[in-house]
Order: structure tokens, then C-alpha cells, then sequence
């Protein structure tokens, strides 16, 4: 896939429908795009890993540890679910954009082996865009959260700056958070804006060019 997408486009919110897809990013660190219609859940569960959800539309509740504290995760927002912790997904709300909830949600980052940046708080859910602030004339680069089979990292770049052409190591997925900026891959340029996406392939030839401000993430990983 080299074009600009959305999330919701590939697992679209169906009413009284929980839907799950494999991103087939990658192999060793299961990414899923799942949606929950308006009034479903998802039963209460952990995983052996800490596990990273971030919201690509709608909003619904969270209900997380043996106290089920309640948590609102929407679009640009990410929740980090330490391992072991019960969790329930579920009770979409009605919201502007839409029904329900759609979710990029990645498994299996390996505590053990995982660097999570100090200003990330497990149980609290962020707004991607905030964490990371704007600095004049420059490109401002965070690692969110990384180990040996990913890295997710938040960027902001000014306006008119960029990055000239490189190729990365794995697959990658490219979160726009704010403002628009011009993607070049292989060749053919695409303009991508708050609320878009953009996936590309390993090795593949790419740049990024800011023609206003601009924020985005950057979900890598590692083969």
C-alpha cells in the first residue's frame, strides 16, 4: 500500500459488530485494526505483554485493573495497558465523526526487553499530539515506546522543514496527529493531513516535507 488511507477505510464501524484485521505490518509484533460498533464490548481480558491502543476514530470506554477504572480513549489518543491488567473495551459512544470506536491496537511489547519513554504513564490515556511541542526551524523527534521488533516515535516539524529522502528498515505506518505535509514515496508525492494515514514498505524510497506545521507518529517495525 503506498497511498494516503484511513484506518476506518480498512475495518469500517459496523452497528452491533466487532470486527477485527491483522495489519500484516509485521510477524513478531501483532498489530490489529479492530472496530466495536456502537453499544458492544469486548469481554474482560489480559495479555501476557504490555499492549499499546491508539484511537483512529469515535471514542468509547476502557475499563482497566481489578477496579475497572474507566478510561475515555478517542481519536489521537493512546492508552498504554501494562501486562497482566484486565481490560474491557467497549461501550462506544455517538460521537461527531461517528459510531463506535476504531482502533490500531499492537501486542506483544515485551516488558522485559521494551524502553518506554518516562513522560508516558501506563493506565492514562494521552493525546499524542500534546506530548510532543513545535521548535522553530527544526524537526522535534520523541521515542515513545521501542524494542527489538519496533519503535513508535512522535515527530514535529516546523513549517517548510523536512526530511530528504531515506529508506527505513521495516515496514512503517505514518499517523498524521496535525497540520498537512507532502509525503514523496518512490517517486510520487502525496499530501497527507491531520487524521490521514500512510504505510510503506521496507526500504521503500521516501521523504517528508512540512508545508505547515505539521505533527505526526511513526509506528515502525523491525523484521
Amino acid at each position: 500500500m503506498d497511498k494516503v488511507f484511513k484506518i476506518e477505510d480498512l475495518r469500517p464501524i459496523r452497528d452491533e459488530m466487532t470486527i477485527s484485521r491483522n495489519s500484516r505490518l509485521s510477524d513478531k509484533t501483532p498489530i490489529t485494526y479492530f472496530s466495536l460498533g456502537k453499544g458492544t464490548s469486548i469481554s474482560q481480558e489480559s495479555y501476557d505483554n504490555t499492549t499499546v491502543y491508539i484511537g483512529a476514530k469515535g471514542c468509547a470506554d476502557f475499563l482497566i485493573g481489578d477496579y475497572a477504572a474507566k478510561h475515555t480513549i478517542s481519536e489521537g489518543d493512546m492508552l498504554v495497558v501494562p501486562s497482566k491488567t484486565l481490560c474491557k473495551q467497549g461501550d462506544g459512544q455517538h460521537v461527531a465523526l461517528g459510531d463506535g470506536i476504531q482502533i490500531l491496537k499492537l501486542l506483544r511489547i515485551k516488558k522485559e526487553n521494551n524502553n518506554m519513554n518516562k513522560i508516558i504513564k501506563s493506565g492514562e490515556v494521552m493525546k499524542l499530539k500534546d506530548l510532543i511541542s513545535y521548535e522553530d526551524g527544526s524537526i522535534t523527534n520523541i521515542d515513545v515506546v521501542s524494542n527489538d521488533t519496533m519503535k513508535f516515535v512522535l515527530m514535529a516539524f516546523d513549517e517548510g522543514t523536512g526530511l530528504t529522502p531515506h529508506r527505513a528498515p521495516g515496514n512503517a505506518i505514518i499517523f498524521a496527529l496535525e497540520g498537512k505535509a507532502v509525503i514523496d514515496y518512490e517517486g510520487k508525492d502525496y499530501t497527507i493531513s491531520a487524521g490521514e494515514n500512510f504505510r510503506f514498505d521496507k526500504n521503500g524510497l521516501h521523504s517528508v516535507t512540512a508545508d505547515e506545521r505539521f505533527k505526526m507518529g511513526l509506528l515502525l517495525v523491525l523484521e
